[in-house]
């Protein structure tokens, strides 16, 4: 792909390929800065219509001076690879993504902590944490790595459910021998390992045709990545474990972000929260009760299990996992979620 460069120039319609997805611009007005903003939710999510809407606002605001082109994922595997990751944004070959929080840990392992198994209970906990003073420390690793994620940007995913084909998860007995495909860093994976599963790891999207094929039996996410990439026709039950939660924080190439004047950025921090607020509330309804109900008019069966069959015994995993993200990221959670134990 042709790498969009920050500069005034005018640019004639042309086709652009990323992720799978084939989008086609239209011939736009001279900007200032013409940049994309890639993700990996089908076009049909809250996150990518938030996102163009978004975008939008902001090339209204700054009177066309800024345009930026929002790259969806697709749906479906079909031979290509997924969207650019962090790699690419790191290098400024692309200018932003939203990136999961275990997405971001192979370069901040801080950035785990927003996945801490069992430690968000409600989404109030999360937004205080995540738009608070977590977030910011969080802000000040990632720019030390050259990125730059922008405040109030963390979009929403929701809390993490195991859906399988072959029985429902009701104790932590049921995951034992369990093929499950679980994203996300290598002691994220360990949580679903200490109960016996055989963890996968895949990009979401070759996920359906894995769980269609047999190659994994189960995945673990939450229930808007079920509808969204239609997971209910090959996955019989939702376990509502609430074992985990993810968003999709906004991220930029730092320098690229350093080059764009001060009156930009703060137009593009304003819409982002005000975006991210949008986008939270949309799949508050995605993840909720008519949610839930979606899908099993789907033909899905959901069950509740006790989840605190599945805390008891984290405390050797925890301490793991807290050497792992760090004290500080450690002190800061705590302290809005209670002691890890």
């Amino acid at each position: 792909m042709t790498k969009l460069t920050v500069t005034r120039r005018q640019f004639a319609a042309r086709l652009v390929t990323a992720g799978g997805l084939t989008i086609f611009s239209r011939r736009a007005r001279a900007a200032d800065f013409s940049m994309r903003q890639f993700h990996n939710q089908p076009p049909e999510s809250p996150l990518h219509r938030r996102l163009v809407e978004m975008w939008a606002a902001v090339k209204t605001e700054t009177a066309g001076r800024v345009e930026v082109e929002v790259v969806a994922g697709r749906i479906r595997a079909s031979g290509q690879g997924p969207a650019p990751g962090t790699a690419q944004l790191r290098d400024g070959q692309i200018e932003f993504s939203t990136v999961s929080g275990n997405g971001l840990a192979s370069i901040v392992p801080a950035a785990d902590v927003q996945a801490t198994p069992y430690a968000f209970r409600t989404q109030a906990q999360v937004y205080r944490a995540m738009d608070g003073d977590l977030g910011d420390y969080l802000r000040e690793e990632l720019r030390a790595k050259g990125l730059y994620a922008v405040p109030f940007g963390c979009f929403e995913n929701g809390f993490h459910q195991i859906t399988t084909a072959s029985r429902p998860v009701r104790a932590p007995g049921d995951m034992l021998g369990l093929k499950i495909r679980v994203p996300g860093s290598p002691l994220y994976q360990e949580f679903f390992a200490s109960f016996g599963a055989v963890v996968s790891t895949m990009n979401i999207s070759t996920l359906h045709e894995a769980l269609k094929n047999g190659v994994v039996e189960a995945q673990e996410d939450p229930i808007d990545i079920v509808e969204l990439f239609g997971l209910y026709e090959v996955q019989k039950y939702v376990s509502m474990t609430n074992h985990s939660w993810s968003g999709y924080n906004l991220v930029a190439n730092l320098q690229i972000w350093q080059r764009l004047p001060p009156d930009v950025r703060s137009v593009i921090e304003r819409n982002t929260r005000r975006f991210t607020a949008l986008q939270r509330a949309d799949n508050a309804v995605l993840n909720g009760p008519q949610g839930r109900a979606h899908l099993i008019e789907r033909g899905m069966s959901v069950n509740d299990p006790d989840t605190a069959l599945f805390r008891a015994g984290l405390g050797p995993y925890y301490a793991r996992w807290k050497a792992s993200i760090g004290q500080k990221a450690t002190s800061l959670l705590e302290a809005h979620v209670g002691r890890l134990a």
